[in-house]
Order: structure tokens, then sequence, then C-alpha cells
């Protein structure tokens, strides 16, 4: 009796792609084989090839050389619809959804045929809402959700193709804790009792090491690294993913501070009806202010609020004693910049090149008599911006939209470091982006700190706070519950008490180990 031999769902063979006629290859030859019922995690930095990879299978992108066979067949698919229609879906990091549909005319955006048959697209919904274990109001436009409610509906989205693969890229960069619990649920039913096979993409290290049972890594365009993932611990992924051993990252305790340093920013009474209780704060030149808390606790609110974006704050912003205006460009005008969480929709211009986007903020710096801008000035003000914070870019020519998550978030912190900024807003900061990204991006933290800047930066990963902050403020539900000097507080206290808990100093840590990226790599 013939035995007949195993295909895989999908294989590539020596995959290739090369831009700009060549100049720019991203992917050099790539192996990879995903198996039906398996979670197959890609890892790498931001620039290894990771979102040009998961370009190709999606069919946004055709590849330049090599091979992929689907089912055993070699495929070309043309366009993201043809991938679909055989049976791949995926779940982008920067979700692609209209925002002035609802939600359930973007979950089955895709389908063909009459668009208005409710009550079968409804059950269809209930369904998946029931599968997931995560409830969405089906008529809510997506343009009023959250960034993470959006990636939900995008997940919703995939699923609702009946896909045999499904690509999930960074699939919980964005996501509370509890609704990253519901995605992980969701990998392991999918592919334990569906049998679908997933291509797991995240940065969170601990998430990878719990969800796949095996994993790719791609470095500079390569597959460095194949292995099991039982074989693996999270230190090892690590120094594979940027090719080094990573260096410690000491909390900030250890260096020294100024308590003669003036007043940089003052907070009276700063409250938003409905999201932020009234918050009064000193911060002085210097000084770096974490602001720990989960989704929704206002945390997020109170920089808008600083920032003059939200129009119905009320109480003083004072910078250097003088009082700010209540709008983005009188604060701009003071000396405060913004870093929003939403990079894609908030920070950049996507549209606009590197340099472009750096420009923006600063204009007059690069303008004949401060009023005419002048091209060649702005050029190398983006190529400054690419040396000096190491991102990674063919030129200041490229657009934004042709960069990784890490380097994207690069420029939108460069586009203030070339005005007369001194406060700093940073709001996740490091969401989304390789563990090399985020040290470049933490270490960017304390120079500006040096400096005689004060930063403000809002963290879902407490240890990152840690890591860089003189002293942290604790949010839950719009309000300032506690602070913390940094050698009084742990990883564990902040987790207490951003919950609802009231942290006892039994149950706390003492003394507080110091970090290292060796030993507890970046979530």
């Amino acid at each position: 009796m013939p035995v007949t031999q195993h295909v895989p769902l999908m294989q590539l063979q020596g995959l290739s792609k090369a831009f700009l006629n060549g100049a720019v290859v991203a992917l050099r030859g790539v192996d990879l084989v995903i198996e039906p019922g398996m979670v197959h995690g890609l890892l790498g930095a931001n620039g290894a090839g990771k979102s040009t990879l998961i370009k190709i299978l999606s069919g946004a992108f055709p590849a330049s050389g090599g091979k992929i066979l689907w089912k055993g067949e070699p495929v070309q698919w043309s366009s993201p619809r043809e991938a679909s229609a055989m049976g791949v879906a995926t779940v982008h990091q920067h979700v692609p959804l209209v925002p002035t549909l609802s939600v359930l005319e973007n979950v089955f955006l895709g389908d063909e045929g009459r668009w208005r048959r409710h009550a079968a697209y409804r059950s269809r919904f209930d369904e998946l809402c029931d599968r997931v274990g995560y409830r969405l109001d089906p008529d809510r436009l997506v343009g009023e959700l959250a960034i993470g409610q959006r990636q939900m509906v995008s997940i919703f989205q995939a699923l609702g193709t009946g896909a045999d693969l499904i690509v999930l890229d960074e699939p919980t960069a964005s996501l509370a804790n509890d609704e990253r619990e519901v995605v992980y649920q969701t990998v392991r039913r999918l592919s334990r009792v569906e049998n679908k096979a997933i291509l797991f993409v995240s940065h969170f290290l601990d998430e990878v090491v719990a969800l796949t049972d095996c994993l790719t890594i791609l470095r500079d365009g390569q597959a460095v690294m194949r292995a099991q993932t039982c074989d693996m611990d999270e230190t090892r992924i690590a120094e594979a993913i940027v090719g080094r051993q990573l260096v410690t990252l000491e909390r900030t305790s250890a260096r020294t501070r100024r308590p003669d340093a003036p007043v940089a920013l003052e907070l009276r009474s700063l409250a938003s009806p409905g999201k932020l209780q009234p918050i009064s704060l000193t911060l002085k030149a210097g000084e770096v202010l974490g602001i720990a808390g989960l989704l929704g606790s206002g945390r997020s609110e109170l920089l808008h609020a600083i920032f003059g974006a939200d129009p119905d704050a009320t109480g003083t912003v004072a910078v250097a004693g003088r009082a700010v205006g209540r709008s983005t460009m009188a604060a701009v005008k003071a000396g405060i910049g913004l870093v929003p969480e939403d990079r894609a929709r908030q920070g950049l211009v996507p549209q606009f090149e590197i340099w472009r986007n750096t420009t923006l903020p600063a204009l007059a710096g690069v303008s004949w008599r401060r009023w005419l801008p002048v091209r060649r000035h702005e050029v190398a003000r983006g190529a400054e911006a690419i040396r000096k914070l190491k991102i990674k870019a063919p030129s200041p020519e490229a657009l934004v939209t042709e960069l990784s998550g890490g380097n994207a978030q690069k420029v939108t912190i460069a586009k203030w470091l070339f005005s007369d900024i001194r406060v700093f807003l940073l709001d996740e900061p490091t969401a989304g982006i390789d563990i090399g990204a985020k040290t470049d991006i933490l270490r960017l933290v304390r120079e500006l700190s040096a400096a005689g800047m004060t930063v403000l930066i809002v963290s879902s990963e407490f240890e990152e706070l840690l890591a860089v902050s003189d002293r942290i403020l604790v949010m839950r539900d719009g309000r300032c519950v506690a602070e913390r000097a940094l050698e009084d507080t742990s990883e564990h206290e902040l987790i207490l008490l951003a919950g609802g808990q009231s942290a006892q100093p039994s149950l706390a840590p003492t003394g507080g180990a110091q970090l290292t990226q060796t030993e507890r790599p970046w979530h």
C-alpha cells in the first residue's frame, strides 16, 4: 500500500523581496513551513523583514524570487482578495478598518452580495462573539472605538472568513490584559480545536513562549533560527533577535538627581468631565514621571489634557511658571510635545516622507528667513534624525508607511527633538516594537532627562517605568490613586494598585532587583 506523503499547509522556499530596483533587499532566501493545528511564531527586530513577509503572504506584495506552495501547489497571489479567497486571513498591526462604517459592516466587509440582510449577518456576528468570548456593539461606528477595540474588530473580521491560515501581526500590542487573554484563548481554540494554522507575530516574548509550538527568527531579511519553542527561553530568543547579548539597563535610582532643578511643569486641578478627576502636580527640569495604569484608567487622557487636545479640560497647565493656553498650538509654542499612542492616526502624516514628518513642528528652523521652507535643509534634518535615532531607512525620502513599527515610532519622537520642546509627553512609546528598539527609546528618555528635559511616560509595561522613572503616578478610573518614589515601589505593588487593590507591605518585594535585559527581556 503506497505511503501518503505529508504536505504542509504552506511552504515558502527561498523567498526574496527587493525594492527600488534591487537597491533595498528586504528578504533573502527565506524558507518557512506552516502546518495545520500549529501556532508558528515569527519574530525579529523592526526592519528584519517580518512585515514584508506578511504582505507577501497576504497578497499585498509580489515576491521577487522563490516559491510559495499552498497545500502543495505553487501559488502567486496578485491581491489580498485573492489570498483571502484561497484561505489566508491577516490581522494587521495597524488595523485597516473603515471608520465610518459600523462594527458589523467592518467584520463582514469582504462579503459579496446584498448588504442589508441584517438578520443573517447579526446571527453570524453573534456566533463569532460566542466563539471568541468577547462582545462588541455591532451598531457602533468603528471610528468611535478605542484602539484596543478596533484590534478586536480586525480579529473578528479575520475569523469571519473561515480561513485555513490566520496571520496575526502583533494582535495584542494595543490590548488591555483581559483582551489579551481573550486573544490567547482564541488562538488556542483555533489551533487545537479547529485545526487552523496560525502565524503569530509578536514582540511580547512571554506570550510567544506560552502560545507557540515552533518559531522562526528573522534578522536582516534572513531566517537565522528555526526551533521548537519548548527548546527555547526568553533570553535565548531575545539574543537571537538582536544578534548579540543584550546589555543591562539599570533602574534610574542609580543616577544622580538635581534637587535644585527649576520647576518645568505644573498642573493645578487639571480635570476633564467624565474622563479625568482633578490632578495637581509639579515636575522639575530633568525629571521623568512614569504614569502606570490599565487601559481606560485615564493615563492617556491626562497627557491629552496637558497637551491641550481635550477641549473639555479645565484647570491650569504651566510651563516654567507661565500658564499655557488650552490648545495644542499653545502647548507646542510653550514647549510641550506629545508622542501619541496611536502613531499611525495621530503621530504621523502617512503620505509624507521621513524628512517632511520630522520638520513639520519646527519649519522655521529649516526656512529662509523663518517663513519659506528650504527643501535641502529639511532633507538634511531628516538625515540627521535617521542618524541620531538609528532609524532603519534607505534615505530621508522614504515614506513613513514603508517603515517598520519601531522605526516609525522613532520618527514620531524625532520630530520633537529639533523643536524648542522642554516637556515630552510619551504615550506608550514602546508599544508594538521589538526589544532592541525599545531599549533605544528608553535610553533616549534618559538622554532627554540628562539634557534637562522633563518627561512624562505612559506604559502598560511597569518594568519599563521602573527602569527610567524618578517617581510613578498610578491611575485608575480617571483618578490618581497613588504616587511612589522609585526606590519605594516595585512592579508587584504597581500591579496591585493599578488593579484596584491596596498594596500591602508584606506582599510587595522590598528593594527591587535591578532590571536587566538578559534576565528579564522587555515585554
